[in-house]
C-alpha cells in the first residue's frame, strides 16, 4: 500500500484510534473496582471528620480498608427517609457490603424540582452518644460544591461538618475545605428550621445560633454554601421536626383499673 496515499492515512489512524481506545477501555475496567473504593472511602471520610470520628488528616493516612473498618465499627444505622420524614429503607452497614446513597446532584435536582426524595441519614456513635450524618449540595462560584453536617440526637445541635468542592477558587472559595477554623464555627451552632435558612454563612459576622461568619472574599462561594443549606435543611425538615414532635405529644392517660370489686 503507497503510504503517502489518502487510503493509507485512513487506515492508519483508524488503526490507531482502536488500539488506544482499547487500551484505555481495558485500563479503565482494570482501575474501576479501585476507584470505586477511593470514591467509597472518600465520601466516608468526610462523613466521620463531620462526626468528629476523625480528622480528615489522620484519615488519609490510614487508607482505605482501614477506613472501611472505622466507618463499619463506629455506624450504628444508615438508611432513607422520604420528603415526609418517613423511614423508607435501609442501607446496608455490613463491612463487606457498605451501602452509601451517592447522586447528591440528582437529589438536589429532585429536591428543587418537588420530585419524590430518598435522603440518606447515617447514624454514629460518639463517646456512647448518637450522632445524625446528612448531606447537603450545592453550586459554588465556579462548580459544585457539597458537604456533610452532624447533629446531636436532639437533630437541632451541631456537632461538626465538612465541606468539599471541585473548583473553588484556592485561598479563597476553597478555604470551606481547607480552612479548619471555618468548619470549627459550626461546633455547637443550631439548626433553626423556623428561619428562612436553617443556617446560614453570612458577612460581617455571626450573630445568631444559627449564624456562621463567611469567609473574606469569597461571597459567591458562601452564599451557596448557605442556600446548599436552605434547600437541603429544609428537604430534610419534617424529619428534624419529629423528635420535637414526639416530646410535645401528650402521654397517654392511664388505663383504669376494670377489676371488679368482690
Amino acid at each position: 500500500m503507497n503510504t503517502n496515499s489518502n487510503l493509507y492515512t485512513v487506515v492508519y489512524t483508524t488503526v490507531i484510534v482502536a488500539v488506544v481506545a482499547a487500551i484505555l477501555a481495558f485500563v479503565s475496567m482494570s482501575l474501576k473496582d479501585k476507584q470505586e473504593a477511593n470514591v467509597k472511602a472518600e465520601t466516608i471520610s468526610q462523613m466521620l471528620s463531620a462526626a468528629q470520628i476523625s480528622t480528615k488528616d489522620e484519615l488519609a493516612k490510614i487508607g482505605n480498608d482501614k477506613i472501611l473498618d472505622l466507618y463499619a465499627n463506629s455506624v450504628k444505622e444508615a438508611y432513607l427517609v422520604n420528603a415526609k420524614g418517613e423511614k423508607t429503607g435501609d442501607l446496608s452497614i455490613d463491612r463487606k457490603n457498605l451501602e452509601l446513597a451517592d447522586g447528591l446532584k440528582a437529589q438536589d435536582k429532585n429536591i428543587k424540582g418537588g420530585n419524590d426524595v430518598q435522603l440518606p441519614v447515617y447514624v454514629f456513635e460518639k463517646d456512647g452518644k448518637r450522632v445524625n450524618v446528612i448531606p447537603i449540595y450545592g453550586a459554588g462560584l465556579w462548580g459544585p460544591i457539597w458537604g456533610y453536617i452532624a447533629l446531636e440526637d436532639d437533630l437541632k445541635t451541631v456537632v461538626g461538618a465538612y465541606f468539599d468542592h471541585e473548583s473553588e477558587t484556592p485561598g479563597l472559595g476553597a478555604k470551606i475545605k481547607d480552612d479548619p477554623s471555618f468548619r470549627a464555627q459550626f461546633v455547637g451552632k443550631k439548626v433553626d428550621l423556623s428561619a428562612d435558612s436553617p443556617i446560614s454563612v453570612v458577612k460581617g459576622g455571626a450573630k445568631g445560633d444559627s449564624q456562621i461568619d463567611a469567609i473574606s472574599g469569597a461571597t459567591m462561594t458562601c452564599k451557596g454554601l448557605s442556600t446548599a443549606f436552605k434547600t437541603w435543611l429544609t428537604a430534610y425538615k419534617p424529619f428534624l421536626e419529629k423528635p420535637k414532635a414526639q416530646e410535645s405529644a401528650p402521654a397517654a392517660e392511664p388505663q383504669a383499673d376494670k377489676t371488679e370489686e368482690k
